[in-house]
């Protein structure tokens, strides 16, 4: 599995601007690349007055997405501001998407919304942990400031590679890059971490986006500070010889998460 992550700049609420950067660099991608995941909230930056933003899913960030990975191969994975309905009325959520290139789309929203930045006061957060089957590999989404949240993300055996979308403060850039390598560890799988660049309104990024091998060793990672693409390739075989040679996960404790 190949993975390429796009390390970019948002343009602040301007969709189509961020589309067509994405549609521009789908073509400095490798060949035989797989997937190719952006940042949290790609196409407007980290919304937080999302009914000016906020899409359903059959608007233009899922449109566009739909149709760059038919038409180029490649799966794609970020997230957006998403305005939908539920039983208990009209919500906003800050949604994962996976989309593949023959139409299906796999979803995740983010469970753990960042307070200090208001978000909780707005979005309404998910409360299903959700494994996505591609190609041969299980994917487990998260999204920023899920990376905090140890329990949310722990392995039971049921996935191979870790996904963290993100806005991430260039302030707290060290607790980003300490935290994609213990989950790394700890779980025992690949993580792939793509942070933003440049700034919004209220803060600038610093990137730091990654990817990380199941021992926590490095296998790509931004050195510039500004807009980059990023790639590796993922191995199978060598995740599961290193799991069964070294089975930590079999000693994990037991627990559930109560809603």
């Amino acid at each position: 599995m190949k993975i390429a992550l796009f390390q970019t700049d948002i343009a602040w609420n301007r969709p189509e601007a961020n589309l067509q950067k994405l549609r521009e660099w789908m073509r400095y991608c490798e060949a035989g690349t797989n997937l190719v995941v952006v940042p949290e909230m790609f196409s407007t930056g980290f919304a937080v007055s999302p009914p000016v933003v906020a899409e359903s899913m059959d608007g233009l960030t899922v449109t566009a997405l739909l149709k760059e990975s038919a038409r180029t191969g490649i799966a794609i994975a970020g997230s957006f501001a998403l305005r939908d309905r539920t039983p208990a009325g009209a919500a906003l959520f800050n949604r994962f998407l996976l989309v593949t290139p023959e139409g299906r789309i796999r979803t995740y929203d983010k469970r753990h919304l960042f307070r200090m930045g208001r978000e909780r006061e707005i979005y309404r957060g998910g409360n299903v942990r959700k494994v996505f089957e591609y190609g041969g590999w299980r994917f487990c989404p998260q999204v920023c400031y899920d990376l905090r949240f140890p329990v949310w993300s722990r392995n039971r055996g049921d996935y191979d590679v870790l996904i963290y979308v993100a806005n991430w403060p260039a302030s707290r850039r060290e607790a980003w890059k300490v935290l994609l390598r213990a989950r790394a560890i700890e779980n025992q799988c690949y993580v792939i971490g793509c942070n933003r660049v440049g700034c919004d309104p209220a803060t600038a990024y610093g990137g730091d986006s990654a990817i990380l091998d199941f021992k926590g060793n490095v296998l790509a990672e931004a050195i510039s500070g500004g807009e980059e693409v990023l790639s590796a390739e993922l191995d199978a075989e060598a995740l599961r010889a290193f799991r069964e040679k070294f089975p930590a996960w079999l000693d994990a404790d037991d627990f559930e998460i109560r809603e």
